[in-house]
């Protein structure tokens, strides 16, 4: 009996902050199902480089230091990954910025409420606009499948996050996004969905959920009973962007132990 695969020979990706984290899994996943993978990293060169190499070297994957601060960054990026490739079938959007300090509303700085803002929301609205234009330039598959657009949210899209509004707010315009994008799009053969992660065990969640008292409090609110790996979010990504979800458009996917439930 032959095996399920989740083969995207032939594909192209583009993973924004795909240096570490969720972004990085994502990347091994995709080069292991077959498809050339462009990503960008702001900072971390020699984790981009090794990652590069460990996927198979430019001719599978390529790295772009691209600083993703508002609209026009997020078409460079995209223009970046088309000239490495030449193509584009899949865009993930998962790059982003949480401030662990809280911010309660009252004391939040302008800076901080536009940065985040630009980084999280303002980028991807440049990186979906340019991926959109180049996918609608390609042929459809026999499905009338022509490409896919994930969008990585999170629970604090659905719930809120006090003391952290300005990353809660972006998260819940992808959200939005999403499901205006699918209406948009799914008639031309764009599927665009998001995947909804709640805690999971990066860089930017370290010093958070090893802390003593917050980690454990926010393990007490996962029925699952702890944080996610970052491979437990890259995976739901990639079955998306294959075939066997082909009729799936505008979903949000939670990804989260069970946390969205009982916050």
């Amino acid at each position: 009996m032959s095996g399920v695969g989740l083969a995207l020979e032939g594909k192209v990706a583009l993973v924004s902050g795909g240096s570490r984290g969720i972004g990085a899994e994502t990347v091994r996943l995709f080069t292991q199902a077959g498809a050339q993978v462009a990503f960008s990293y702001r900072q971390a060169r020699e984790q981009a480089e090794a990652l590069v190499a460990e996927c198979g070297g430019p001719d599978r994957c390529v790295a772009l230091q691209q600083d993703l601060a508002n609209s026009a960054d997020g078409r460079a990026l995209v223009a970046g990954a088309l000239k490495a490739f030449g193509r584009l079938d899949v865009l993930v959007a998962n790059h982003g910025i949480w401030e662990p300090k809280d911010a309660p509303i009252a004391e939040m700085a302008d800076t901080q409420w536009r940065r985040t803002l630009g980084v999280n929301l303002d980028s991807v609205f440049g990186m979906v606009q340019a991926s959109v234009d180049q996918i609608l330039r390609q042929t459809a598959d026999p499905d009338g499948v022509r490409g896919h657009i994930v969008l990585i949210s999170s629970t604090a899209g659905q719930r809120g996050e006090a003391n952290h509004a300005d990353y809660a707010v972006t998260k819940g315009a992808l959200i939005s996004l999403t499901k205006s994008l699918s209406s948009e799009l799914a008639p031309q053969g764009i599927r665009v969905n998001c995947v909804a992660p709640g805690w999971v065990d990066t860089d930017m969640s370290a010093a958070t959920l090893e802390h003593a008292e917050m980690g454990r409090k926010i393990r007490s609110g996962i029925p699952v009973g702890r944080a996610a790996t970052p491979r437990e979010i890259a995976g739901p990504v990639l079955f998306l962007c294959t075939p066997l979800a082909g009729f799936i458009s505008g979903e949000v996917l939670n990804v989260n132990g069970g946390a969205v439930l009982v916050g």
